[in-house]
């Protein structure tokens, strides 16, 4: 990219140049993957009172019908239906993360997408295309922001969450090309999307379901950029480095430019996203892998004397402090952030592909039997695995056994990542498992197919119709 260009303008040139033959194979499978993954969370996430609140918020702001949401009767207003579908998506925890800039991706701009094609009537091809190169730009932006000295994001530092606000970005050119704005109107969308883009993280710490709706605002302000680039509204083409853009009001200045222009057009991001393969927090994955490994190995729960569960120093006050909270989880939530019980969920569990949804259950978080075995666990900071940190979430898990032995099971790359990649069948297994929640088999059949042959599609509407079905008829349709 030239030097000439600002970083916005060099982002709206790479957007406005990308359609889908010009996209390498790795990410056309890559966004597909992404298009299956992220309906099918939102199909599991539908039942939480969070979802039904979104939903209600959306439907009462009325407005012409131009794009399906799920478990919504109808079509909405494209904004309200990416609201709503981003809201299901990051309501789980089960959505794809980029490392290191821990950024989760798709829940903005996959939903933000899927509503600007249907309302444009683009065709699948043109979809696939939109969401590789705003995934492209809402992980380069993050990435801005990625100090590597200290194997930190600036946005989180700064108490920001990097998800919604760099997900604004990429759902706007996302949209924007959807839109069929040409390289002057995307850059325009982006522009606007800057004074949108918002997301701070406090919730984390002290409670509110605020960050749920996030990636559903940000996919909102994307669609929101986007249309008013069309009727005429304008952005700085500063509106990124400028002296008081989006890297000075967000990072006071502290990012990386490079960042964004190195390789565009020729590196692709994408299909290094990493898949989650578990409902819970990323840091206890390489936990449940390394349980289920040695249940693989003959090892169960009584078998257990105590169990030392070795992690990167920081993550240590994540899954493994206060340790007495982290051994006696009161919901399954909280279960999601817990070192003890990945273990117990690894060696106990069986959904999905190994662990699942059904493992994080209020009920099991609280089972006398997961409960004696979290007991024994405890959560240390290990040398080894925080040497490798962040660019993996690694894990070595000691285990002394009732009759003396020690066991030891180490996964230092997370599965779902490049290193250990799900196929599209483990990912259709996760699917169907979310999916097939509340949809009978055969529109979860469909929608596998579907999405197999996105790119053959004329128009979205055959692949949304069928999850934009209100939750009572599908619970029905199960019985």
């Amino acid at each position: 990219m030239s030097a000439e260009l600002t970083l916005g303008q060099a982002l709206a040139r790479f957007a406005a140049g990308a359609d889908y033959p010009t996209l390498p194979a790795p990410v056309v499978d890559s966004v597909k993957k992404r298009v299956l993954d992220t309906l099918g969370i939102c199909v599991a996430a539908s039942t939480l009172p969070t979802s039904a609140a979104a939903r209600a918020y959306a439907t009462d702001q009325g407005g012409v019908g131009q794009s399906h949401a799920v478990g919504v009767d109808g079509r909405m207003p494209a904004t309200f239906a990416g609201f709503v579908n981003g809201v299901l998506a990051h309501s789980l925890d089960y959505d794809d993360t980029h490392l290191p800039s821990v950024l989760h991706p798709s829940a903005s701009v996959v939903p933000a997408a899927l509503a600007a094609a249907e309302a444009t009537g683009a065709s699948g091809a043109a979809t696939i295309a939109a969401i590789a190169v705003g995934l492209e730009v809402c992980v380069r932006t993050g990435m801005a922001g990625y100090d590597a000295a200290s194997g930190t994001s600036v946005f989180f530092e700064h108490g920001q969450h990097a998800t919604s606000i760099c997900g604004a970005l990429g759902s706007a050119v996302a949209a924007g090309m959807l839109y069929q704005l040409d390289e002057a109107g995307i850059l325009h969308s982006l522009g606007l999307a800057g004074s949108m883009a918002a997301g701070i993280i406090e919730a984390n710490r002290t409670g509110g379901t605020v960050k749920r709706m996030h990636c559903g605002w940000a996919a909102h302000a994307g669609i929101s950029a986007a249309q008013l680039a069309v009727h005429g509204f304008t952005g700085p083409p500063t509106v990124l480095e400028g002296r008081f853009g989006f890297f000075e009001a967000w990072l006071h200045g502290q990012f990386d430019p490079t960042a964004i222009t190195e390789g565009l057009g020729e590196q692709w991001a994408v299909p290094d996203i990493f898949f989650k393969p578990y409902p819970a927090n990323h840091f206890t994955h390489t936990v449940i892998d390394a349980a289920l490994a040695l249940r693989a190995r003959g090892l169960s729960a009584d078998d257990v004397e105590d169990v030392e569960v070795g992690v990167p120093a920081s993550i240590v006050r994540t899954i493994g402090e206060p340790i007495d909270v982290k051994r006696r989880p009161e919901t399954g939530y909280m279960a999601q952030f817990s070192g003890p019980y990945a273990v117990a969920a690894g060696l106990f569990g069986g959904g999905g592909l190994g662990v699942g949804l059904d493992d994080f259950t209020d009920e099991l978080a609280r089972d006398p039997e997961r409960r004696r075995l979290m007991a024994k666990v405890t959560v240390v900071a290990d040398d080894e695995c925080t040497a490798i940190f962040p660019h993996q979430f690694p894990a070595v898990v000691r285990v002394r056994t009732r009759d003396g032995q020690q066991v030891v099971e180490k996964v230092l790359a997370n599965r779902g990542g490049p290193r250990r990649p799900l196929s599209y069948a483990e990912l259709a297994t996760k699917f169907a498992d979310n999916a097939g929640r509340l949809l009978p088999d055969a529109a979860v059949e469909l929608v596998q197919s579907t999405i197999a042959g996105l790119d053959e599609l004329d128009e979205l509407s055959s692949l949304l119709a069928p999850l934009a079905v209100p939750l009572s008829t599908q619970q029905s349709a199960q019985h």
